[in-house]
């Protein structure tokens, strides 16, 4: 069951998936120190994932989503295996993984090399794991929580000390491997992994914010950002693509490539509102989308003429209905105070992103009067309604958080 759990007192949840069984026991991952463990990389996008989720429904049967409603840049957001004992942390801002983070060794056996440890059998003790791992450096001791935190590069193990037994660790300068005077070892209680390019050490509490999410490999279009000239055209940074209003579909064959998808247009629910166009409301329109899934851009063709007509910008956020079937489009949007070419990033403070809020958008764009009330269904859309903005060549859907969930860019 994948259910997405707003972090607030008030909390929402929403069944995506569901499949009904018994808590399993113990699985086996392969563990990459800096890399990742089983079939979840650093640094990949939450999408790809949920990708592998779905694709293993016995395995990941019982998974949460979590983030902070109100804010939602502001944690991570967390992908949970209550069953498993770990979550994937994901950056807020690029949606990328930063940390996998082992909450319960019992419950997760990790695959090193040809040896296992962790789970209910191979105990993750503080010799085992110097044994498997090898000689390493002093960690770090937090007195305040009373962890030690043993460090290798891109992986980390956090042991709980006994108050008695604090004088072992001497300030990070224990002896190696640890063990009290009367015998026994400490069993780790928390292994994070996490890129380990920056040489940084991660491990529980304020270490574990340093933990980053690995750079981009070099041409990569993820995260492209996209130029927004109003009721002109996008334009893409990386590739440098201008596709602009009145485009036909072979135009955009050629500058994006394939569309992920084509679909017909609905009704739009909003043209009673527009004395202009007369046409009676039907079920379907002639117009149709080429979907972009992968760049968070879907492109609105007119049914008669074959040129576009609109594009959609999506931010992908979680506590949005379409949450993860966009990847996060980072667009900039110009405002319509600047023209001719693109202006420099002197006067950024004039644009509107991906994370800018909406009482930003009103304090650059002006006010606009009253919201239309948008729903996608009250049965399936328990995140409620959100509102749309209108301005002239662009339409803003906010969240009740303040953060736009989608803009939508049209010539008036």
């Amino acid at each position: 069951m994948l259910q997405q759990q707003p972090a607030h007192p008030q909390q929402r949840e929403r069944a995506r998936r569901r499949c009904e069984g018994t808590a399993m026991g113990a699985i086996a991952l392969d563990l990459r120190p800096g890399l990742g463990i089983g079939p979840f990389t650093l640094g990949m996008p939450i999408c790809e994932a949920f990708a592998q989720i779905e694709q293993q429904p016995n395995i990941y049967d019982v998974v949460h989503v979590k983030y902070f409603d109100e804010e939602p840049l502001k944690l991570d957001t967390v992908i949970s295996f209550p069953d498993h004992g770990f979550h994937l942390r994901f950056d807020p801002w690029s949606q990328r993984l930063r940390l996998i983070e082992i909450y319960d060794v019992k419950r997760l056996q990790m695959r090193y090399a040809t040896s296992l440890i962790g789970g209910q059998t191979s105990l993750a003790t503080f010799v085992a794991v110097y044994q498997l791992f090898g000689p390493t450096y002093p960690g770090i001791y937090d007195k305040e929580r009373g962890i030690y935190n043993l460090l290798y590069p891109g992986l980390s193990f956090a042991f709980p000390i006994p108050a008695q037994y604090t004088d072992c660790c001497n300030d990070g300068q224990a002896e190696l491997p640890l063990e009290f005077p009367d015998g026994t070892t400490p069993v780790t209680c928390r292994v994070c992994i996490y890129d380990s390019s920056l040489g940084k050490k991660v491990g529980v509490g304020s270490l574990m914010d340093k933990a980053t999410v690995p750079p981009l490999p070099v041409g990569s279009l993820y995260m492209e950002e996209v130029h927004v000239k109003l009721g002109e055209e996008l334009w893409f940074s990386i590739g440098g693509q201008h596709v602009p209003f009145g485009a036909s579909p072979q135009d955009v064959w050629t500058e994006l490539g394939r569309p992920c998808g084509i679909h017909q247009k609905q009704v739009d629910q909003m043209v009673i509102h527009s004395a202009s166009d007369p046409r009676p409301r039907t079920t379907l329109c002639g117009d149709y989308f080429y979907n972009y899934f992968t760049r968070g851009l879907d492109i609105l063709f007119d049914g008669q003429t074959h040129k576009i007509k609109k594009f959609v910008l999506h931010t992908n956020y979680p506590g949005h209905p379409d949450f993860n079937s966009y990847i996060k489009c980072n667009f900039v949007i110009h405002s319509s105070d600047f023209v001719g070419s693109f202006p420099d990033e002197s006067s950024s403070k004039h644009c509107i992103t991906a994370s800018t809020k909406w009482e930003q958008v009103k304090e650059i764009l002006g006010d606009c009067g009253r919201a239309a009330i948008q729903t996608q269904g009250s049965t399936n859309n328990p995140f409620g309604s959100t509102f749309v903005y209108g301005y002239q060549n662009v339409a803003f859907e906010v969240m009740k958080n303040g953060y736009v969930a989608t803009v939508t860019l049209f010539q008036s």
